[in-house]
């Protein structure tokens, strides 16, 4: 005979401790099955295992969807104060790092247990390590065959994530799940990822590897139907590869295959205009100019891939070769061939279609009882804690749906 519950959650991540939470403190009998043997991982590991765990400026501006208004209710119903508050009460300490971040002070383990003890005070039932071979729908609900048994559900909730970081245990679970019952999924690839280029047309920038510098990235357009326009300050890195840091992360998800990204290397100066006016009043060599304003590397290579040498005086160069110089800098346009894909990828673009959701509760148009909450829906964050914030109010927004369908 199959174990029954009320709710069965199928992924034990941020999204699904919080649902399962919800439910149970509402008198549920909720199960919490996850074929990890380590809980949490993608919580742990986050923040450099501090937990970037909501952003204070969280809203519906902050991610991308096919239906931007989707996540509109569920933000508004649970929003980072309401996160910020239950953090509060477990007295964990944390900070504001940079543009809104919440971090814990000391230990992402620490928001891991805060949510272990809300399950607790639900009496959630744990199932773990279990592994979830399929799921079919039933006269009363549904059955999850398991490689622990059978277990049968009024209501089932996928909350197993996407396909980003395969080491800690992504699979595509959620999307197979969808497919099986005949709803869309958004094609997924990777997000908050770092670009990658062409091996011959990178080898100049090779000696720039850990170079970084704040710098304005954009890429897409602001025309047409559905156009995809992003623009972030942030930090860039250089890589041997390519480009990454947060810069470099924010515009992934904007970015399209076969389509430019144009980065200002230094977003505070028009350079062309600044050496130009220098060109009367200084005896310095071009490489010692710029680098006042930029890494010494940087200016090297820039003075280099526009074919002139570093040690050549400002006043001898004609303005034209300045203008194209500034030009290098300020607007810099260059073309991915790619990205490091889900091995380095923070989150999975794309999901269960918004259309086949109710905003309000999460569950499936067309299957009774069935819902999808966290990064398995077409909703994704910017960097910065908003990801975490997506999968608190999307398993909030489940779990009191669940009580009310179940009272």
């Amino acid at each position: 005979m199959a174990e029954q519950f009320d709710v069965a959650v199928i992924g034990a991540g941020a999204a699904g401790m919080m649902c399962a939470s919800v439910a149970g403190q509402r008198g549920l009998r909720v199960v919490l099955v996850d074929h990890a043997s380590k809980l949490a991982e993608k919580i742990r590991i986050s923040g450099g295992g501090r937990c970037n765990f909501t952003n204070v400026n969280a809203g519906p501006a902050n991610y991308l969807s096919g239906n931007p208004h989707f996540c509109k209710s569920a933000l508004s119903r649970y929003t980072a104060q309401d996160f910020i508050s239950l953090v509060k009460s477990y007295r964990i300490a944390y900070h504001e790092k940079h543009k809104g971040q919440l971090f814990c002070d000391n230990s992402a383990e620490q928001i891991i247990a805060m949510l272990q003890a809300e399950c607790a005070k639900g009496r959630v039932q744990w199932r773990m390590p279990c592994k979830v071979a399929g799921v079919d729908q039933t006269a009363t609900g549904f059955v999850l065959h398991t490689d622990g048994g059978e277990i049968a559900a009024k209501s089932v909730v996928v909350a197993t994530g996407g396909l980003s970081i395969p080491k800690i245990g992504a699979t595509d679970f959620a999307f197979r799940l969808a497919k099986k019952f005949g709803l869309e999924v958004v094609e997924p690839r990777p997000g908050l990822v770092p670009l990658t280029f062409h091996g011959p047309d990178w080898t100049p920038f090779v000696p720039l590897a850990g170079v970084a510098l704040e710098v304005d990235v954009e890429t897409g357009s602001r025309k047409g139907k559905g156009a995809r326009y992003g623009h972030f300050r942030e930090d860039l890195l250089f890589t041997h590869r390519g480009l990454s840091g947060p810069a470099i992360l924010q515009i992934s998800s904007f970015w399209t295959p076969g389509t430019p990204i144009s980065l200002n290397l230094l977003p505070e100066l028009d350079l062309a205009a600044e050496l130009i006016e220098h060109k009367s009043s200084t005896k310095k060599h071009l490489h010692n100019l710029l680098a006042q304003w930029m890494p010494a590397r940087l200016a090297d290579g820039l003075i280099s891939a526009a074919g002139l040498q570093p040690d050549a005086r400002l006043a001898d160069l004609p303005d034209a070769r300045l203008r194209a110089l500034g030009a290098a800098a300020n607007a810099w346009s260059i073309v991915p061939d790619g990205s490091e894909g889900y091995r380095k990828a923070e989150v999975t673009l794309g999901g269960v279609a918004t259309r086949e959701l109710s905003q309000q509760s999460m569950m499936a148009q067309k299957v009774h009882g069935l819902y999808f909450i966290g990064e398995a829906v077409d909703v994704t964050g910017w960097l910065g804690g908003y990801n975490f914030q997506w999968a608190w109010a999307s398993g909030v927004a489940a779990g009191q749906a669940l009580a009310e369908v179940h009272s």
